[in-house]
């Protein structure tokens, strides 16, 4: 069973080798990389080169990006990786096991923890902890081809939020399973101010999301979070900092629901392009 990655990219430099190095190391023998960057003006295209099957430039965003890869790769089975994402070697030949055991499943969920520097980065890893087995949470990465061409693919009209629509409409439609190796999220150094307004400009699209999926609400809820008291009692420093870093993803998210509903149609247009110039 042939495995084809699909890695959207832009200015990917800091985190791309880590990435596509763990891949090209899978014990699995049949995988193939596919890396579709949009326009980057780092060293991401050249590291690409290095590693992957395949470098293609697609855009306008990472959803098109990734329907873009499915088309041009050649596996069996088509996996979705972020560029700041490192794979624990056996996630290949987990995802081959387990489709090959069981016909029925459609998509898996490859479960993720994370890493990074600082201190709300840690906080960061303690949330990703709570999240491991909470389907309202986690979402399917790996698909057998004819399923993901049978959904049509990510929705391009999401910017955010796109990872819960494709998980909504896999359900739907399909068995889902997972497999046991994990991806490991590089956070790299998190800050306040940008998260903020990383969560501010992706709330442009939650409204969209929202006004899709009726019950799009369990998706906010994160009750891992509050079902788990005893992990978050056992490091209160870090829970303090997470209940800070929360608050300010919710504001920035409110915010940018606000934006959403107050902005004009070619104001939201203005905000797609102004979106292409700066973010994978």
């Amino acid at each position: 069973m042939k495995i084809s990655f699909v890695v959207p990219t832009r200015n990917s430099g800091r985190t791309l080798a880590a990435c596509l190095g763990s891949l090209r190391s899978q014990t699995h023998a049949e995988v193939e990389i596919v890396v579709v960057d949009n326009g980057s003006t780092d060293a991401t295209v050249a590291i690409g080169e290095r590693f992957a099957d395949q470098v293609l430039q697609w855009g306008p965003e990472r959803s098109a990006q990734r329907n873009h890869g499915t088309k041009c790769s050649t596996g069996d089975v088509v996996v979705f990786i972020d560029s700041d994402m490192v794979m624990e070697p056996t996630i290949a030949a987990d995802i081959a096991r387990t489709f090959e055991a069981s016909p029925a499943t459609g998509a898996l969920v490859i479960p993720e923890r994370s890493f990074g520097d600082g201190f709300l980065a840690h906080c960061r890893e303690l949330e990703k902890s709570l999240y491991v087995g909470d389907p309202a949470v986690e979402s399917p990465r790996a698909f057998r081809r004819e399923l993901i061409e049978d959904l049509g693919g990510w929705d391009e009209n999401l910017t955010a939020a796109e990872d819960w629509d494709l998980a909504d409409r896999t359900r739907a439609v399909a068995t889902v399973g997972r497999v046991t190796s994990y991806i490991w999220h590089d956070e790299g150094r998190i800050k306040l101010r940008a998260t903020f307004a990383k969560k501010r400009y992706y709330g442009r699209w939650i409204d969209q999301y929202v006004s899709m999926h009726a019950d799009s609400n369990t998706k906010f809820a994160r009750t891992a979070l509050v079902r788990k008291p005893g992990a978050l009692l056992r490091h209160p420093v870090l829970t303090a900092g997470l209940v800070a870093l929360k608050a300010t993803e919710a504001a920035g998210l409110l915010l940018g629901v606000r934006d959403s509903r107050s902005a004009s149609p070619a104001g939201s247009s203005s905000a797609g392009a102004s979106r292409d110039s700066r973010v994978a």
